[in-house]
């Protein structure tokens, strides 16, 4: 915005200009000049007057779009909004048009495309329109996706790794571990049948005194050179789940890196697709997935369930929002059954940094009564709720009271 002198009443009026618009501002009588004006009119474009009318309106209670259908004019307008605007709000004005204006199908341009500030919600789009999409654009899309995936990756891959490394290093116990490796708490508890009083020196408080002999000692192993535990990913596929498809898709990749777990990533709706053979780039992973259609929770659990082999060191993820179009009762049949035999069941809502969507809270419910509480977990919280499953340790819940 331009920086001028003026007076705190006139730039209180400036303000509700822009916030206002124009059709329902001009009780204000403030005009607004050079930036500010072309500002107006980038969020005018969207957000009010202008051909083409819409529900809903800025100000006015009657949205309409200045936007058109045209490829060039959105061209323009996204040219604008990154010149006056920060990343992340353009990022949310690119999802307002996309959403308010019907913008899917110009996506198939390159030139549409080349123009837009990639972020997981576009690559989420992109793949909707997977197989509408024309030969001369997914050169085009692959490079927006990987861009994002690759920033996704500089963000979570480093932390990811260092912290299941840790739990890993932690979880592998040994029974004659050296000094600086031993797990004093479990020691102590493992030896407490060994206390042996000592005699003396306590009389005067009524107490006696002794020590415990660690007969057998618990340490924390080092990671060995096979994988240790199996991590099953079961992603579902639906159109409400997209961010959830795209870190997912991440994080697999990035688990998959690390020799010590045997990682394995299931994509379903009401079909169940393994995608594993294709985790070592994450963007084949993203491109071999189908958003939207219906769930088949159960059926995909049955697959991931038929592929456990040690079951005490395997931890399952299944990410949903629980709508399920399969059988109830046989997929908290399954759950209990991979519970019972050893297994670390996570249950996710949704990764995603936007928290918790609309899931079924009766579903929910139920699998929390199994000991598998569903929650909402965001990129940063992965790699803890994972490291937390690998130990055998309670789950590091956000807002534990208000789960289900």
């Amino acid at each position: 915005m331009e920086e001028t002198a003026q007076s705190p009443d006139a730039e209180r009026l400036r303000r509700w200009r822009l916030v206002l618009g124009a059709d329902a501002a001009d009780s204000t009588g403030y005009a607004l000049t050079g930036q500010d004006a072309a500002m107006d009119g980038a969020l005018n474009a969207l957000y009010g007057g202008g051909a083409g009318k819409q529900p809903g309106g800025r100000g006015s209670g009657a949205r309409s779009a200045g936007l058109g259908a045209s490829a060039p004019s959105v061209a323009r307008w996204l040219g604008d909004i990154r010149t006056y605007f920060p990343s992340s709000v353009v990022q949310v004005m690119q999802r307002d048009a996309i959403d308010r204006l019907g913008l899917e199908t110009l996506l198939l341009e390159p030139e549409m495309l080349e123009a837009v500030e990639p972020d997981v919600h576009l690559v989420g789009t992109l793949l909707s329109l997977g197989k509408a999409m024309p030969e001369t654009t997914k050169e085009t899309a692959r490079a927006v996706v990987r861009k994002v995936v690759e920033d996704l990756e500089k963000r979570l891959a480093s932390r990811t790794r260092a912290t299941l490394t840790g739990a890993l290093d932690r979880a592998a116990r040994i029974s004659r571990p050296r000094h600086r490796d031993i797990d004093w708490n479990r020691t102590i508890r493992a030896n407490l049948k060994n206390y042996l009083f000592v005699p003396g020196g306590a009389e005067d408080k009524g107490e006696r005194k002794g020590t415990i002999v660690p007969e057998r000692l618990i340490g924390y192993g080092r990671a060995s050179r096979s994988a240790e535990k199996d991590i099953v990913l079961c992603v579902d596929q639906s159109g409400s789940m997209a961010a959830s498809v795209v870190h997912a898709s991440v994080f697999g990749a990035v688990l998959a890196s690390m020799r010590t777990l045997s990682t394995r990533l299931v994509v379903f709706d009401t079909v169940v697709v393994d995608l594993t053979d294709q985790l070592d780039d994450p963007v084949d992973v993203l491109f071999g997935t189908q958003l939207g259609g219906g769930t088949d929770i159960n059926r995909a659990l049955a697959y991931c369930q038929s592929r456990i082999t040690r079951p005490a060191d395997t931890v399952v993820v299944l990410i949903s929002d629980l709508y399920e179009g399969g059988i109830r009762d046989e997929m908290l049949k399954r759950v209990a059954a991979m519970k019972a035999s050893g297994v670390q069941f996570v249950t996710l809502l949704a990764l995603s940094d936007e928290g918790a969507p609309a899931y079924d809270h009766e579903h929910a419910a139920a699998l929390a009564a199994l000991g598998a509480p569903a929650f909402a977990c965001t990129p940063d919280l992965f790699p803890d709720v994972m490291a937390a499953a690998i130990e055998e340790r309670p789950l590091p819940i956000p807002d534990k009271d208000a789960q289900p």
